[in-house]
Order: structure tokens, then C-alpha cells, then sequence
């Protein structure tokens, strides 16, 4: 039987999502939107939107074992432009020792976008974000990011299936 590579399944997911699905959006600056904005989606939708918010959160404790429960063991991570593998390998070679050189990584602003279809879920990010590092003389980086995730649900628990982000220097104003 063929199947498909997992790292099909963004643009597969996509047209056939946004096509036959509702949508929740939440933008998250302030606590009070956020609850305001769970109202008006369902529950698998709030369901994926937990988890995505508790990857964030664990990137910014700099906390990478609880970064790793939000992810399927067979996850797939492609980062700008490159294939990380699952993420416990991204975890070993790649985010696992860039968070133990960061001082701070503050998340800003995310705004996220989440369609359920059964048990798989497909959701698009957009946030800033800035780090700090442990060596002083390291200057503050900070980006503007965006971040695909196709998440399924096993036994009732969401996880995500495939994360695909990137990032670039913010844009000055013209």
C-alpha cells in the first residue's frame, strides 16, 4: 500500500479543511480575550488550541521534557527550510541546545487559526517572538514567526502530528 509522507499532509489538509470545516481563530494578547474567544469554539477546537498554547508556554520556561509532551512520537520537524526529524531528535540536535543557552524566550502576540476535521486538526501561527541569552555579550534577537501545525487526536488525546516554522528579522516601517 502507498502512503503518503506526513510532510504532504500540511497541503493536503488545507484545501481540504478549510473547505469542509469551521474555523476558530484567537488572537492571544490578553487573558480576558482569549477566554472570550474560547466561547464561540468547539471543544476539540479549544482542545488544539491547549496544546499549541502549551508548546509556547513551555518554549518560553525554557523548559524542553514538557516542549516534548505536546508531540506524537512519530512527529515530523521542518524548520526553516530543513527537515528536523521527530521532535525528539529536533529536541537532542537542534531546540534542546538552544534553549539551554537562552535566558528568556518571550512569545508576542500569537494569533492562531484552528480547523478540526475528526480527529486531525490543521492550524496556522503568526507571533513575534524574542529571546535572550545566558552570555551577556550576546546581543537580544527578536523575529516575526509563523508556524503550521497538523495535529490528530490517539485515544482522545491531541497531539501534534507535523510542525513546520520559520522566521525573519522584523520589517521597519517605511
Amino acid at each position: 500500500m502507498n502512503r503518503l509522507p506526513v510532510a504532504a499532509l500540511p497541503a493536503i489538509l488545507a484545501g481540504f479543511m478549510i473547505a469542509h470545516a469551521p474555523v476558530a481563530s484567537a488572537h492571544e494578547p490578553a487573558p480576558q480575550a482569549a477566554q472570550s474567544a474560547s466561547a464561540a469554539r468547539s471543544a476539540p477546537q479549544a482542545e488544539v488550541l491547549a496544546v499549541l498554547q502549551g508548546y509556547r508556554a513551555s518554549l518560553s520556561a525554557l523548559d524542553a521534557p514538557a516542549a516534548a509532551r505536546f508531540f506524537w512520537p512519530d512527529s515530523q520537524v521542518f524548520e526553516q527550510g530543513g527537515v528536523e526529524g521527530d521532535f525528539a531528535r529536533y529536541l537532542e540536535h537542534h531546540l534542546g541546545p538552544e534553549l539551554l543557552v537562552f535566558s528568556a524566550f518571550e512569545m508576542i502576540d500569537p494569533v492562531v487559526r484552528v480547523v478540526v476535521a475528526g480527529d486531525t486538526a490543521y492550524a496556522t501561527e503568526t507571533y513575534r517572538f524574542r529571546i535572550a541569552f545566558k552570555d551577556a555579550a550576546r546581543a537580544p534577537v527578536e523575529r516575526q514567526g509563523v508556524a503550521t501545525s497538523v495535529l490528530e487526536r490517539r485515544n482522545g488525546e491531541w497531539r501534534i502530528l507535523s510542525y513546520h516554522s520559520s522566521s525573519r528579522a522584523p520589517r521597519t516601517a517605511h
